[in-house]
C-alpha cells in the first residue's frame, strides 16, 4: 500500500475492457423538486461551494467490491444490472462527437429533453470531459461513458472540473434514445474506483530531495493524460528514470484531483542490473535472494542459458527485473565471481550473552515461520540490555541450547535492512555451573553413520546420541573417546517415555572417566572358583575377621599367567560405579610360574595334543585327537619359529579352565609347542578304496557350520541302498590343503576307528599358463569371470616350485560356494624349463634359428658400392626434375 497521506482508498480502471454498453430497461425519473424536500440534503466543499443529493452523505455506495465497507450510508443502492459490477475507467459508449454528438445538442440549455419522469436509479462516476455546454461522466459501477447537458447540473456549472466525482440518474434521450445522465449532483471527493491497474510511461522523474512530484501519462481512448505521484507512491526500492514502464492505481485526493497512486516499475527503459545469490532451485526454476532487499524472485533456467557452466546453489549472480503476468521475475542472469555478493558484515568483537529463547526442536521446529526464532540477551557497550535474534544456522555446530545458557558470539548486521543477529554462537562452560544440570560421563562405544552409542559409567544401557551434539565442532569424534554430557528424553523417538538420548557431548581428557573406584589395594587371596571367559570366577580373602568372596574376570588377570583353581593371588578391590558392585581387579599370582625358553610363561593347566589344522594371518586352529573341536592358538603362544608350522603338524598344547574364548568362540591355548611326527597314534587304514560324496566339510571351510568334523557320505550303488557316512578330520585328507566342499566327489578309505582316511579329491585336472606372480599369490590366464584371471596363492603350488610367468601349470579349480569366489588350488608346474617372458610378449617373427639342425642360411658375397667399397657410403645427391643421372661420373644430365 502507498504511504503517501492524500490519497484515499480506491479501485483503479481496467483499460481494455470490452466498451460494448449493457442493455437497461426504461424507468421513469422524477424531477429534483419531485423527491422532496426532506429527502435532500446539503453539504459544502472545503472551498464552500454547496452540492446536494438524495440519501447520500458521503461517498456513494457500491463503489467498491463490497457495499459493507461504506458505513456511513443510510442505504445502499446497485446497479441496474448488477449492483458489484465493474467498469473502469477509459472504455466509452461511442456518445462523442463522430458517433453521435459532435457539438452542441439539438436542445438549448433552457430546452433540453429528457425523460425524467422516469424512475432510476442513482449511480456515481468521475467527470471525464468538459465543453462548452455538455460534458461526459466515466461511471463507477459499470462499462460506460454516459453524455449529460449542463442543464442537468444541479449546482455552480463553473464549480465543476474534470476528476469531480458526481451523482446523477441514468434516462434516455427522447429525440435519439441513447443513455444520458440527468439529475446530475456533485459530491464528496472519496470515490472509491475499480481494482485494476493502469499502465502507463514516466515522463518527468523525481528529483534526488524528494520535494517535487513526477508525471506518468497513459492513454485512453486515443488520448493521452498525465497524473502526478510522489515518492511516497512507488513500490519498493526503485528509482523511476524517464521512459520506464510502470503499472499504477488511479485516486482522487482530498481536494477531488487525480493522481497515481502504488506505482509499481514493469520494465525500465534502461534496465538496472541486480545482484543476488541463487537460494533454490528445483527442476527447471529456482530462486535469487536479492542482495539490495530482504526478498527473493523467481528465475526460469532458460534465462541463464547463455552462461557456460550451469547454476548452483550458492552462486553469486547478477540479472535485471522484468514484470511478467503481475510478478518480478529474475532475467538476462549472469554470474560473478564467488564472494561478489555480501549480504551482512560480521563485527570482530566477541560478545558475551545469555540465550533467552532457544531454538525449537522436532516437530516443533517444522511449524517455525519466524527465520530467527532464537534470541540473546547481552550488555551493550552504554550498558543497556540488548536483544538480538538469530537462527539455526548461526550456531557453531548444531548442539542444543538451553534456556540461560551462558554464550559467546559476534554481531551481524545485514547490509539491506541493517537487522543485527547473533552469528557463530558457541556455549561456554559457565552454562553447566549456572543452570545445574546433571552431568554423566562416559566412553563413545560405537559409531554409526551419523550417531552413536555411549558407554555410560552410571548406566547400564549404552545411550544414544546424535553427531550434531558434540560441543567441539572442529575436533573428529572417534571411539573410545571419553566425553562428559546430559541426559534428556528423545524428542524424536516414537517412544519418548523410555528412550532416552545424550545431548551437549564435550570431551574429557584421556583418563578422566573411570568405570570403578578402588577402595583396597593390595589384598591377599585365593582362587576357589575358576572363571570360563564368561561367568565370573570367584577369589576367597579374610577382612576384619571375616571370610569374604569377591568375583573377578579374566580381563582383569594378566593373559600370560591366568589363576587357576587354589593359586594364591594378590589384587586390587574396586566398586563399579553403576552398582555399586565390588569386583577383583589387577590380579597377579603370587608365585609366578616359570618361563619358556621363548619367553613364554610356563602354566599349570591340563595338556592336549592335537594338529595344526589351519594356519592364519598371525593365528592358527588344531583339531584335537577325536576330531571333535578345535582350539584357537596366536602365534605368540607358540614356542618356537611360527613360521616352521605346517598343516597336519603334530603339537602339544596347555589349556587353562579359566583363560577366556579364542576366536569364533572356541578354546584358546596358552603355550603351544611341536612334537615328534609319530607321537600321537594314528588308527590305521584297512578295507578297500570306496567312492564318496562329502555331505558335509570341516568347519574351516564352512565357519557358519556347529560341528567340526567334516562327514563323508558312501556312493549307493542302487537307487534304494542306504549306505553309511563317515566323519573325517585335517588328518584323513591325503592333501592337507584340500579345500573339500559339500558334494565334491572323493575317494577313501576306512580306520580301525570308523573314520574317513586317505581322503582324495577327484578333480578334472586343468592346465594353463602362469600371467603373473605378486609375492604371496599370482593369476593364471585362466579366466572363470569375464575379464578376470583365475587367482592362486603361493601356498598351493606343490613341491615349493618357482613360479614365474609363462610357467605351464596343472591346477583344480576350486569355487568357495560360500563366498562365490574361484582360485586355482593344488598347482603343479609341468616343465622345468623357465620361460622369462609369457607366449603373448613374445615375437613370433624369429629370424635366427638356435637350433643347429634344419637348413642355414649362408652370405656368399657381401654387398659392395658403385665405388668398390663396402656398403652406400657415398651421400646421394638430390634429384633434379627433367634430368637423369650419368652411371659413370654419377652427375645429373639434361635430357634434351
Amino acid at each position: 500500500m502507498s504511504n503517501n497521506p492524500q490519497w484515499k482508498t480506491f479501485q483503479p480502471p481496467i483499460m481494455n475492457s470490452d466498451p460494448a454498453i449493457l442493455d437497461y430497461k426504461s424507468m421513469t425519473i422524477p424531477s429534483p423538486k419531485a423527491l422532496g424536500e426532506p429527502h435532500q440534503s446539503t453539504g459544502s466543499y472545503r472551498n464552500g461551494t454547496n452540492y446536494s443529493g438524495d440519501h447520500y452523505m458521503g461517498s456513494p455506495p457500491d463503489c467498491g467490491k463490497s457495499s459493507s465497507s461504506y458505513t456511513s450510508f443510510p442505504s445502499s443502492q446497485t446497479s441496474p444490472r448488477n449492483g458489484t459490477a465493474r467498469f473502469p475507467i477509459g472504455t466509452f459508449t461511442g456518445m462523442e462527437g463522430g458517433v453521435g454528438y459532435t457539438g452542441e445538442p439539438a436542445t438549448n440549455n433552457s430546452s433540453y429533453q429528457d425523460q425524467s419522469n422516469n424512475h432510476g436509479t442513482r449511480e456515481t462516476g468521475i467527470i471525464e470531459k468538459l465543453l462548452h455546454s455538455y460534458g461526459f461522466i466515466q461511471c463507477c459501477e459499470r462499462q460506460a461513458r454516459l453524455f449529460f447537458h449542463f442543464s442537468q447540473f444541479s449546482g455552480n456549472i463553473e464549480h465543476l472540473k474534470i476528476g469531480d466525482p458526481v451523482e446523477f440518474e441514468m434516462t434516455y434521450d427522447r429525440r435519439t434514445g441513447k443513455p444520458i445522465a440527468s439529475t446530475v449532483s456533485k459530491i464528496a471527493p472519496e470515490v472509491v474506483l475499480s481494482e485494476e491497474r493502469v499502465t502507463g510511461n514516466v515522463t518527468t522523474e523525481l528529483h534526488s530531495s524528494g520535494d517535487t512530484q513526477g508525471r506518468i501519462s497513459y492513454e485512453n481512448r486515443g488520448e493521452c493524460f498525465f497524473l502526478p505521484y510522489t515518492k511516497d507512491d512507488v513500490e519498493g526500492n526503485v528509482t523511476l528514470r524517464a521512459g520506464d514502464k510502470v503499472s499504477f492505481q488511479i485516486a482522487t485526493n482530498q481536494r477531488g484531483n487525480l493522481g497515481a497512486c502504488h506505482v509499481r516499475l514493469e520494465n525500465p527503459a534502461h534496465p538496472v542490473r541486480y545482484r543476488g545469490v541463487v537460494c533454490s532451485m528445483k527442476e527447471s526454476f529456482g530462486f535469487i535472494e536479492r542482495a539490495d532487499v530482504v526478498k527473493e524472485i523467481f528465475f526460469h533456467f532458460s534465462e541463464a542459458k547463455s552462461m557456460k557452466d550451469e547454476l548452483k546453489l550458492g552462486d553469486d549472480v547478477e540479472f535485471i527485473i522484468q514484470t511478467r503476468n503481475g510478478k518480478e521475475v529474475a532475467c538476462n542472469i549472469t554470474k560473478l565471481p564467488p564472494g561478489s555478493i555480501i549480504f551482512e558484515e560480521v563485527s570482530n568483537e566477541v560478545v558475551k550473552g545469555q540465550v533467552l529463547k532457544p531454538l525449537e526442536r522436532g516437530t516443533a521446529a517444522r511449524h517455525q515461520n519466524d527465520p530467527l526464532p532464537g534470541r540473546i540477551r547481552y550488555r551493550a557497550p552504554d550498558h543497556s540490555e540488548v536483544e538480538v535474534p538469530f537462527g539455526d544456522k548461526d550456531q557453531k555446530g548444531d548442539f542444543t541450547l538451553r534456556h540461560g545458557d551462558w554464550v559467546q558470539f559476534r554481531i551481524a548486521t545485514d547490509t539491506r535492512d541493517q537487522l543485527k543477529r547473533a552469528t557463530e554462537i558457541s556455549l561456554l562452560p559457565d552454562s553447566f555451573t549456572v543452570s545445574g544440570e546433571r552431568r554423566e560421563q562416559g566412553i563413545i562405544g560405537s559409531l554409526k553413520d551419523g550417531f552413536g552409542f555411549i558407554r555410560c559409567v552410571d548406566r547400564e544401557s549404552k545411550l544414544f546420541f546424535h553427531f550434531n551434539e558434540v560441543l567441539d565442532v572442529d575436533r573428529e569424534i572417534s571411539v573410545n573417546d571419553e566425553v562428559e554430557f546430559t541426559v534428556i528424553q528423545d524428542p524424536s523417538s516414537s517412544f519418548s517415555n523410555s528412550r532416552q538420548s545424550a545431548i551437549r557431548l564435550k570431551h574429557l581428557p584421556t583418563g578422566s572417566v573411570q568405570f570403578e573406584s578402588v577402595i583396597e589395594t593390595m589384598v591377599p587371596g585365593s582362587i576357589v572358583q575358576d572363571t570360563n571367559g564368561i561367568e565370573p570366577g570367584l577369589i576367597s580373602y579374610t577382612k576384619d575377621g571375616q571370610q569374604k568372596n569377591i568375583i573377578f574376570f579374566t580381563k582383569d588377570c594378566d593373559p600370560k599367567s591366568i589363576p587357576k583353581l587354589g593359586e594364591k593371588v594378590t589384587f586390587n578391590i574396586c566398586q563399579v560405579k553403576r552398582n555399586k558392585e565390588l569386583v577383583a581387579v589387577d590380579i597377579s599370582l603370587t608365585s609366578p610360574n616359570e618361563k619358556t625358553p621363548n619367553g613364554n610363561k610356563k602354566s599349570n593347566g591340563s595338556t592336549i595334543q592335537g594338529f595344526i589344522a589351519a594356519l592364519k594371518d598371525g593365528f592358527g586352529f588344531i583339531e584335537t585327537i577325536n576330531h571333535e573341536r578345535e582350539i584357537f592358538f596366536h602365534f605368540s603362544n607358540f614356542d618356537g619359529d611360527a613360521n616352521t608350522l605346517e598343516l597336519g603338524a603334530e603339537v602339544e598344547c596347555t589349556i587353562g579352565n579359566g583363560n577366556g574364548r579364542g576366536a569364533g568362540g572356541c578354546a584358546a591355548a596358552e603355550l603351544v609347542r611341536l612334537i615328534p611326527r609319530g607321537t600321537i597314534p594314528r588308527p590305521t587304514c584297512t578295507g578297500e578304496v570306496l567312492d564318496g560324496t562329502v555331505v558335509r566339510p570341516l568347519r574351516s571351510a564352512n565357519p557358519d557350520q556347529v560341528e567340526y568334523a567334516g562327514l563323508i557320505k558312501i556312493n549307493p550303488t542302487t537307487e534304494d541302498e542306504e549306505t553309511p557316512e563317515y566323519e573325517f578330520g585335517i588328518m584323513g585328507l591325503v592333501n592337507k590343503r584340500e579345500l573339500l566342499q559339500s558334494g565334491d566327489p572323493v575317494q577313501l578309505q576306512i580306520d580301525v576307528a570308523g573314520h574317513a582316511c586317505n581322503i582324495v579329491a577327484v578333480r578334472k585336472k586343468r592346465r594353463a599358463t602362469v600371467d603373473a606372480v605378486k609375492g604371496p599369490f599370482g593369476f593364471l590366464a585362466y579366466e572363470v569371470d569375464e575379464g578376470k584371471k583365475l587367482f592362486f596363492h603361493m601356498s598351493e603350488v606343490r613341491d615349493h616350485a618357482t613360479l614365474q610367468p609363462g610357467d605351464q601349470v596343472e591346477f583344480v579349480l576350486v569355487t568357495n560356494q560360500r563366498t562365490g569366489k574361484s582360485s586355482a588350488c593344488n598347482v603343479t608346474r609341468l616343465s622345468d624349463i623357465v620361460q622369462q617372458r609369457p607366449e603373448r610378449l613374445i615375437s613370433r617373427l624369429r629370424t635366427i634359428s638356435l637350433e643347429d639342425t634344419g637348413p642355414k642360411l649362408t652370405v656368399v658375397r657381401q654387398p659392395r658400392g658403385p665405388d668398390g667399397t663396402r656398403g652406400f657410403g657415398q651421400e646421394r645427391p638430390p634429384h633434379i626434375p627433367g634430368s637423369i643421372q650419368d652411371p659413370c661420373t654419377l652427375k645429373p644430365r639434361l635430357l634434351l
